[in-house]
């Protein structure tokens, strides 16, 4: 066919915005017996030619954005700066100060009011709690100018300013003259220097703004924000002059057809010139070991406009080889364009064979179901600031999530550059960008601003630049969770909009939180409801699921920021942020713990609270597996979130690295696309009682399972055997809550009390899974008492004061008639997010911390964090705040406070009081005992102590102190001290 074919645009996303430019090596043998053949060829074939620009420009910040009035793009600029890079990673900008003026909201901005903070606050010693403190900060313009030298061989070609990727503004003179003004956030810079650029000599100025102006996405966008990334100012990536042939390939666009083994090509060829062109097709898989060249296709193309757009159909033949999580099958297409005249242009772009769909509630890859076991993506990059613009980077981040059982990942209000499309490809990831906006505090979406009109130009980009890759599965153009009174109107017309143009993905208008309004013509949801434990109200188990959440919809229901459990911080890391953002609010946090005497208790707060930590991500998660009709979930997060108030909510750090308290492996073992699960009404029995436990199987991985034996095993906490069995041998299809079978044993020959491990495993394989569960005593025996020796009381009366001063050993149970430490919300489950940002929205703790061989848990089977066996003990168990107690002293087992203030607290402590021994306990010990075994035990436990002679406590306590538990309020509080951040310092919105 000669004549360019009409499209169909409700099947194919194309326009004229540049794609990807590739340079291509010469067409002939460089061997010198050829050398006049070569330069025939050279001069006869026009191939892409680039000139890299990195390296050193001047420069010149531009403060009172008075460059443009000055014509600074006709002066010598007077500074010197390296390309590619930002401001930041090259030392420039401003210092820090109380003034600097964020990028970002604060939601508790206490610390510039608060007196505790004060030294915080002086020159010198500036430590900001809510996000990382770049060494330097400018936003606004700067200039960028270069003398380059345009070869010989660019003569008659077209010729583009690459610019990979900058932030934000960008506009560029030549030799003085204007050339335009690019705007983009997602996709690269491309001018048009055809006509300015001829052989020899020119300065090139770019001039670069990343202030939020007239186009306002949110200034908590991640694509912008100092929240994560930083607002930087420069330019990264590729910078380099591309040359092509006056008639050149402009875009290739590749829609992979499974079904009918196929590929749709659209080639949009750029430039006039009588005559017809040739184009060849060809396609090779280029990184299995399965050989595999697709057939070439040759088809000539009349030029009879500047832009002719050319569809392709190109037979992938029965060695087709499909693109997924396990198997990431690639092939790299070239595209050889023969112009009239005689030029030559070669262009290439990889693509995957895949078909990723939505088949009712769920998606499929090439037919089979999938399960998306996500993190979210925040943009954290505190080393540079920005994100690695090469594949390396990328490629190690999806092995590390890969390693954690994942298959997915969210770009939160932001979409990566090339390299990470790239990278995903290769390892078998899929990927959701988003739009760039958190059109949100300040701003809105639908109501006719800028940002309506700038959000469709951004996406259209996102398609036409990366819209070829495997991996580019899901897109939320949207962003996330937009402000506006016409939002649902506004993404449901944006969603019509991709239904149209390209179906290449799976579309929802925005990710959004449970308060947002409903898209109903979202393809997918992305939303909150389906995540959380309820261990505040009710005891864990492992029986129940979402489906109550997600059976009203009627698409695909992933699950929004599922987790979001905070560890105390690893003081550790700080040396490790040594880029261009330090962890400032990691040392004020450390100052706070030793100010308040527990220095030493650092890494035992961070490994308890770890822990903890682990527990909730595993039994989320569990239960998300455990939700028919669920389609996956995105983790907020694997990492840690450096701002909002620094959410210490990743089991890596910001960095992405491990934390000590857990191993990949040990993740794996509950987050995998095969998990064996089991169906428990609890954790904590009684030895009167069956361990009933029905099994269920997870299975999202290559395809059935064919005759698999999945076997358990029951362990006592001396790893001895106290039953196992096998199930029988049968087939498990694709899916989730496939039942295997059940297992009861009685618990009856279990006297003391114990940890027990439960351990499922699918023979032949690593698939794996493991539960502690803890068994107690039904009954517990009377203690004999010496009434005139030791007194249990819950009054600290004159009477029992009189009897501690004359010697005695007193057991005071202060549950419900603290008051010091009252404020004090403590759960289970620890903080969500940070307290920060939620202005100390309870709860306030991080699980306890003990010492499991302290004699007070003689009988009771302790752990030194919060695990299951803690819970009827220690949720909602009120605390004592020890304001008023020795700085050396530590209490028995004590509740671990939020990181922003770092109180001593305590559950349960001792001390000499006068002439007698005081054992306080401000857990309830009374109530309901015959339901809470574990609480039973623990009394029964503390008894034994109170009573033996190991109970000699070291540290002496003032009567006084004791006292003002029950009597005064506490002294160090919270208090916000304002509902707004400081006036000054808000950045200017639109």
């Amino acid at each position: 066919m000669t004549t360019n074919e009409n499209l169909n645009k409700s099947e194919f996303c194309f326009d004229s915005r540049p794609m990807r430019r590739t340079q291509t090596g010469r067409p002939f043998e460089r061997r010198f017996s050829l050398l006049l053949v070569a330069i025939f060829c050279l001069l006869n074939t026009a191939y892409a030619q680039s000139v890299s620009l990195a390296g050193n420009w001047r420069f010149q910040v531009d403060r009172q954005d008075a460059g443009i009035k000055e014509q600074w793009f006709n002066k010598k600029l007077e500074d010197n700066i390296k390309l590619p890079g930002s401001m930041l990673t090259n030392g420039k900008g401003d210092e820090v100060t109380l003034q600097t003026k964020w990028t970002g909201s604060i939601y508790d901005s206490s610390w510039y009011f608060n007196p505790r903070m004060e030294k915080y606050r002086q020159p010198g010693n500036l430590k900001f709690p809510f996000w990382l403190t770049p060494d330097k900060y400018y936003v606004g313009a700067a200039w960028y100018q270069k003398e380059v030298t345009v070869p010989a061989t660019f003569g008659g070609r077209h010729i583009e300013l690459f610019l990979e990727r900058c932030h934000t503004e960008t506009m560029v003179w030549v030799d003085g003259q204007q050339t335009g003004m690019q705007n983009s956030l997602v996709a690269p810079h491309v001018y048009d220097l055809s006509a300015l650029l001829k052989p020899g000599k020119h300065v090139i100025t770019i001039r670069v703004d990343n202030r939020i102006k007239a186009i306002n996405v949110g200034p908590d966008s991640h694509s912008l924000t100092d929240h994560t990334q930083g607002n930087w100012n420069g330019i990264i990536g590729k910078i380099s002059l591309e040359a092509s042939p006056k008639i050149h390939i402009d875009q290739i666009q590749v829609y992979p057809d499974v079904t009918n083994k196929q590929a749709i090509v659209m080639v949009a060829i750029k430039g006039a010139q009588a005559g017809a062109a040739k184009l060849t097709l060809s396609a090779t898989a280029f990184n299995t070991n399965k050989p595999h060249v697709v057939p070439p296709v040759t088809r000539s193309v009349l030029l009879n406009d500047t832009i002719i757009t050319q569809k392709f159909t190109l037979p992938m033949t029965a060695n087709m080889q499909l693109w997924d999580e396990f198997t990431p099958a690639l092939y790299k297409l070239k595209v050889l364009l023969q112009a009239p005249n005689g030029d030559k242009q070669e262009k290439e772009t990889t693509f995957g064979m895949r078909s990723f769909k939505i088949v009712g509630t769920g998606f499929t890859i090439n037919g089979r179901p999938v399960f998306l076991r996500g993190t979210v993506n925040n943009c954290e990059f505190p080393l540079t600031g920005f994100p690695p613009m090469d594949e390396a980077g990328w490629i190690q981040q999806f092995k590390t999530a890969k390693a954690h059982g994942l298959n997915h990942m969210r770009f939160h209000s932001w979409c990566p550059p090339e390299a990470a499309f790239k990278a995903a490809d290769k390892t078998g990831f899929y990927l959701q960008p988003e739009g760039p906006g958190w059109v949100n505090h300040g701003t809105s979406l639908g109501d006719g601003r800028p940002v309506d009109k700038y959000m469709y130009e951004e996406t259209d980009r996102m398609a036409n630049w990366y819209g070829n890759y495997a991996s580019f599965c899901m897109e939320a153009p949207g962003g996330n969770e937009p402000a506006g009174r016409n939002q649902v109107k506004y993404l449901t017309d944006m969603i019509h909009y991709w239904q149209a143009k390209d179906k290449r993905r799976a579309y929802t208008g925005a990710s959004v939180g449970n308060s947002w309004p409903l898209v109903p013509e979202n393809e997918y949801m992305v939303k909150a409801g389906a995540r959380g434990l309820n261990w505040v109200n009710a005891k864990p188990e492992s029986d129940s699921d979402y489906h109550a959440a997600v059976q009203k919809f009627n698409v695909p229901y992933v699950v929004h920021e599922m987790g979001q459990w905070c560890a105390f911080p690893d003081f550790n890391e700080i040396d490790r942020f040594n880029g261009v953002y330090k962890e400032k609010n990691f040392e004020l946090f450390r100052e706070q713990l030793a100010e308040h005497g527990m220095a030493d208790k650092a890494e035992a707060f961070l490994m308890a609270s770890g822990k903890l930590q682990a527990l909730c991500y595993k039994n989320e998660i569990e239960k998300a597996m455990r939700t028919k009709g669920l389609a996956g979930f995105q983790l907020l997060g694997l990492q840690d979130f450096p701002g909002q108030g620094t959410a210490l909510v990743g089991m890596l750090n910001a960095l992405w690295q491990s934390k000590p308290y857990i191993t990949p492996q040990q993740v794996k073992r509950f987050c995998n696309a095969v998990v064996p699960l089991v169906r428990m009404p609890s954790f904590v029995y009684k030895n009167n009682e069956k361990l009933k436990a029905g099994v269920e199987l997870f299975n999202y991985g290559n395809g059935a399972l064919k005759n698999a034996v999945i076997n358990w095993v029951l362990k006592d906490s001396t790893n001895k055997v106290i039953a196992k069995g096998s199930f029988d041998k049968k087939d498990y299809a694709v899916g989730n809550c496939l039942p295997v079978g059940n297992i009861e044993v009685p618990l009856s020959g279990i006297p003391t009390p114990m940890r027990l491990k439960l351990d499922l495993s699918i023979a032949g394989t690593a698939y794996g899974n493991d539960w502690d569960l803890w068994v107690f005593p039904a009954t517990q025996p009377d203690i004999a008492i010496d009434r005139s020796r030791v007194r249990i009381t819950d009054t600290l009366d004159q009477e029992t004061i009189s009897f501690l001063e004359n010697g005695g050993t007193v057991f005071l149970q202060a549950a419900g008639k603290i008051v010091k430490g009252k404020e004090v919300v403590n759960y289970f489950t620890p903080v969500f997010w940070n307290t920060s940002w939620f202005k100390m929205r309870p709860p306030h703790t991080l699980g306890i911390f003990c010492d499991p061989n302290h004699p007070a848990f003689k009988a009771f089977p302790a752990t030194n964090h919060s695990d299951m066996q803690w819970w009827d003990v220690v949720n909602k168990a009120q605390v004592m705040h020890l304001e008023d107690f020795p700085g050396s002293f530590s209490p028995v087992l004590q509740p671990i406070d939020t990181w922003f203030i770092s109180r001593k607290l305590a559950l349960l402590l001792e001390a000499k009081v006068g002439k007698g021994k005081l054992l306080l306990c401000s857990i309830d010990l009374k109530t309901d005992l015959n339901n809470r075994p574990a609480a039973a035990q623990l009394l029964s436990s503390l008894i034994n102590y109170l009573l033996s002679k190991d109970f000699d406590p070291a540290h002496a306590v003032e009567l006084s102190a004791i006292q003002a538990l029950f009597t005064q309020p506490s002294r160090e509080t919270w208090n916000g001290y304002t509902k707004d951040s400081p006036d000054e310092l808000k950045p200017k919105v639109n």
